[in-house]
């Protein structure tokens, strides 16, 4: 049997698909377990932050909607600047700087909170020093999984990924909101801080070689119109991105939306605003699980349908009349969440060019992630006028809508493409069906593992 660096050891031991034979890659498992620690601090500070701002402003609704805005903004500005700095300069450097800024942003907030020195003010500003670092950390990290890995392994490894990352949505919250309670928001902030001693040991510990390689066998300069015409001549990278765009926007705000819920519709504490995060959290625990171990290469028919079903999940929400009732749904509701956002990394991680990933990617985050400062002061201001369950049932009706209406226009779109190419004669990409698309037989999925 041959060895593979990006294996950890002899090819073909355990099935390359599944998520015990990607679990076998030693450098991809440091660099997980980092990112779930840290994850686990960054998601208890989130939790904190929301029930900070309640506290500062009396439960204003849109105060928690413009934090979360400004934390959110710097994907907008900056996240496609992101992707090209990540597909110029070797990742684990960037990432080295990002991390580290982000535990000097937590340390900071903590000191503020325990000194009592902290303000609305502060707060809103170090949101906006948080998302600004992180507009360059998300590109670069999401890439970074496909040098780590070899290619059959990427949307297995993008499942843990996401596995880890809802571990740390479930245990985040419920820990912060035991925390607060106990010792005061200041050491949730504090304790975020020393979990990117974590993430930090996980990228010093990967060999340079392994994650820089791939950034020196790049191709072709560092500009963001050879990634756009790049999407819009590939179909199964438009439709997750147009897919994500609208979802992203208004789908998307459980962080505002599940505080509002816990405090000002059931009028619970904090220790019940982190079961209903927990809650949430678990169901995209299962759903990132399920698509770990299957090994399956994901679909757009996957993609279009789980946004449709995730969408009626969060309208239902919207009318569940109790505080049990509403948990229960919030189960489902993130198992549907995390297939979208799974199958849409994945099909953008196999289908993007390997010297165009990052900047692929970071225009995924700009639509994801980039759309939050619209559509959460949005939402905030929608709760305060007609009510958190009015802003749910807008939110969920317009994601069901988009998965139906992007997924009509792609195919419209591609078969006038093809119709166009065959009067040409010009072979192009086409998405006829874009339902029955699997990534395996596509033309345009090449990575560096080949």
């Amino acid at each position: 049997m041959s060895t593979d660096h990006r294996t950890g050891g002899r090819s073909g031991n355990r099935a390359p698909g599944t998520a015990l034979g990607t679990l076998t890659v030693r450098p991809f498992r440091r660099y997980l377990l980092g990112q779930l620690t840290s994850n686990i601090g960054t998601w208890m500070q989130r939790a904190a932050q929301d029930l900070l701002v309640l506290h500062l402003t009396g439960n204003s609704g849109s105060a928690v909607g413009i934090v979360t805005a400004l934390q959110f903004l710097p994907q907008t500005l900056f996240g496609l600047t992101g992707g090209v700095l990540a597909d110029r300069f070797p990742k684990r450097r960037l990432l080295l700087i990002t991390q580290s800024g982000m535990a000097v942003q937590s340390l900071l907030l903590g000191l503020l909170t325990v000194t009592g020195a902290v303000n609305l003010w502060s707060v809103y500003a170090l949101a906006l020093a948080l998302g600004t670092a992180t507009a360059v950390d998300s590109p670069a990290r999401n890439a970074m999984i496909s040098e780590l890995v070899s290619r059959d392994r990427v949307p297995a490894a993008v499942s843990l990924n996401s596995a880890q990352f809802n571990v740390a949505r479930i245990l985040g919250p419920a820990a912060a909101g035991l925390t607060v309670a106990a010792l005061g928001t200041g050491t949730v902030f504090l304790i975020n801080a020393l979990s990117y001693l974590a993430v930090l040991y996980g990228l010093i510990t990967v060999p340079a070689g392994r994650a820089s390689e791939h950034n020196r066998a790049q191709r072709g300069g560092p500009w963001l119109t050879e990634a756009f015409r790049h999407i819009t001549a590939t179909p199964e990278l438009l439709l997750p991105i147009a897919l994500i765009a609208v979802v992203g926007t208004f789908g998307f705000n459980f962080q505002v939306t599940i505080s509002l819920v816990a405090i000002k519709v059931f009028h619970s504490g904090t220790a019940a605003f982190g079961y209903l995060s927990a809650a949430y959290a678990a169901g995209s625990l299962v759903g990132a699980i399920l698509a770990a171990h299957g090994g399956q290469p994901p679909t757009v028919r996957r993609l279009v349908t789980a946004t449709a079903v995730f969408g009626v999940l969060e309208a239902a929400l919207g009318l569940m009349p109790g505080y049990g009732t509403f948990m229960a749904l919030l189960i489902p509701s993130g198992y549907a969440a995390v297939t979208v956002t799974t199958t849409a990394n994945a099909l953008i991680q196999l289908h993007a060019g390997p010297h165009l990933r990052a900047r692929v990617l970071s225009v995924y985050f700009l639509v994801l992630l980039g759309g939050t400062p619209v559509g959460a002061p949005l939402v905030g201001l929608v709760s305060d006028a007609f009510g958190t369950r009015a802003s749910l049932f807008l939110e969920g009706l317009l994601s069901a809508l988009s998965a139906v209406a992007v997924s009509a226009w792609v195919t419209v779109r591609s078969r006038r493409r093809a119709r166009i190419d065959s009067l040409t004669g010009r072979a192009g990409p086409s998405l006829t069906d874009p339902h029955d698309t699997r990534l395996a037989s596509s033309g345009n999925a090449t990575t560096s593992d080949r």
